[in-house]
């Protein structure tokens, strides 16, 4: 093996390690939760999901501002090489406020109104317009760790509703515009939009609910994330996309 191809074999080897490692102190993360640790969560444990979606519309129409030139919007493993295997092509694009807690100062100028709302979420990591083709499917995937909790806010849902789908473990879910659906990602979930249009949700991280001796061990989890390349390099390419130097997909 080259000197070329090893690295990265062995950039792959330590991420699957660093993931085998988080998942097994899910048990903990569990233990220490102060809101369900089930697939899908209940969003009124989370009252500030309420003011997104007060505020939808005009997050809709700053969104629809970016969607005027597709062309500028990176598919996801654009900026992730590590998505490669969920994210082909053009198929998935991600349009991004925060990275792991940091802000993306470029794109939250372009949408202001989004942008504040972010601002005063309490403990997000993450934010993005997560633009999803017609027809494509996310296979199924599991994310690293119970330190955090995502949510997605229906933006754009295809009519025929029935057809385009999250499915977390064991549950089926359907997106609707104007409403918040909060999951928990370690567990196995696949995303299928078989119909003709475009899906878009405001796709959000924001840490876990925790009793003390839990926040204090997901803090510094979080910590060690967002020193490690799975972080350092998105937010590298981001920077790189947004100065003009854009990668073919």
């Amino acid at each position: 093996m080259s000197t070329s191809d090893a690295q990265p074999y062995l950039r792959k080897l330590i991420m699957k390690s660093g993931k085998r490692t988080l998942r097994k102190v899910g048990d903990f993360q569990a233990r220490h939760s102060l809101v369900g640790t089930g697939p899908v969560l209940d969003k009124a444990d989370f009252p500030w999901t309420q003011t997104l979606e007060e505020h939808t519309e005009q997050i809709k129409a700053e969104l629809d501002d970016v969607l005027t030139h597709p062309e500028d919007i990176p598919a996801f493993h654009q900026l992730s090489p590590d998505q490669q295997r969920i994210s082909r092509e053009n198929h998935w694009k991600t349009f991004a406020f925060y990275v792991f807690g940091h802000r993306v100062d470029d794109n939250c100028t372009r949408c202001p109104e989004t942008a504040r709302l972010l601002d005063a979420l309490p403990d997000l990591q993450n934010a993005w317009f997560s633009i999803l083709a017609p027809h494509y499917h996310i296979p199924p995937h599991k994310g690293p760790t119970k330190a955090i909790i995502r949510c997605h806010l229906g933006l754009k849902v295809p009519t025929e509703r029935d057809k385009c789908w999250l499915r977390v473990q064991d549950q089926i879910c359907h997106w609707r515009e104007g409403e918040c659906l909060v999951f928990d990602d370690t567990y196995e979930h696949e995303v299928f939009n078989n119909t003709d249009e475009t899906r878009v949700v405001l796709f959000l991280d924001f840490d876990r609910p925790m009793d003390g001796v839990g926040r204090l061990f997901n803090r510094a989890l979080v910590r060690v994330i967002r020193a490690s390349a799975y972080v350092k390099d998105p937010l590298k390419n981001l920077a790189a996309w947004n100065a003009g130097q854009r990668p073919q997909p």
